[in-house]
C-alpha cells in the first residue's frame, strides 16, 4: 500500500480490527440507536480555570483539511478513519509542513512513533544525520531509543563546535 512495512502491517491490523461478525453489528446497532436518544452535547474542552465564574466549553475545531488532503494524497489506499486518526495526532503537534517534512525524511505520519522522535527532541533534519556507520533513522528502526540519539546528536554538536 504504502510501501513502508511497518505502515503496510498498521493498516492491516487496523483493517482486520475492524472486520464485525453480526453480534458486533448488532451490539452497534444497539448501542448507536440508544445513543441517538440522548441529548446532542457539541465536543468540546473545558474552559480555563483562572476565568471567575461557571465553567464554560470551547468548541473543538475538525481536522484541518489541509492536513487532510496532504495524507490523502500521498496514501490513496488507506482508509479515510485511519487518516482523519493519524491528522488529527499530528494536528495537535504541529502543522502540514513539519508533518510532511518527517514524511519526507522517511517517517510516515501514520507511524506514531514520529510523535514520539518529534517529543524525544528530533527533527525531521537529525533523522538524516551520522551516528557512525548508520544514520539516526536507521539507528532508531534497530531499536535504538530516541534519547540515546538525542544525546549522540548533542554530543557530536558539542565536539564539533570545541
Amino acid at each position: 500500500m504504502t510501501g513502508d512495512p511497518g505502515v503496510d502491517a498498521l493498516i492491516r491490523q487496523w483493517a482486520a480490527e475492524r472486520e464485525r461478525s453480526p453480534e458486533d453489528q448488532e451490539v452497534d446497532r444497539i448501542a448507536t440507536a440508544w445513543l441517538a436518544e440522548a441529548p446532542q452535547v457539541p465536543p468540546g474542552i473545558p474552559g480555563q480555570r483562572g476565568r471567575g465564574g461557571a465553567s464554560r466549553w470551547e468548541q473543538v475545531d475538525a481536522t484541518d483539511p489541509g492536513l487532510l488532503a496532504a495524507m490523502r494524497q500521498r496514501l490513496p489506499g488507506v482508509p479515510a478513519e485511519l487518516i482523519t486518526a493519524a491528522a488529527g495526532w499530528w494536528q495537535m503537534v504541529g502543522d502540514v509542513d513539519e508533518a510532511e517534512r518527517w514524511w519526507d525524511a522517511g517517517m510516515s505520519p501514520l507511524d506514531q512513533r514520529a510523535l514520539d522522535y518529534r517529543a524525544a527532541g528530533l527533527t525531521p533534519d537529525d533523522l538524516a544525520r551520522r551516528l557512525g556507520p548508520l544514520t539516526v533513522l536507521e539507528h532508531l528502526r534497530r531499536g535504538s531509543a530516541p534519547a540515546w540519539c538525542v544525546a549522540r546528536l548533542a554530543r557530536q554538536r558539542r565536539d564539533a563546535a570545541g
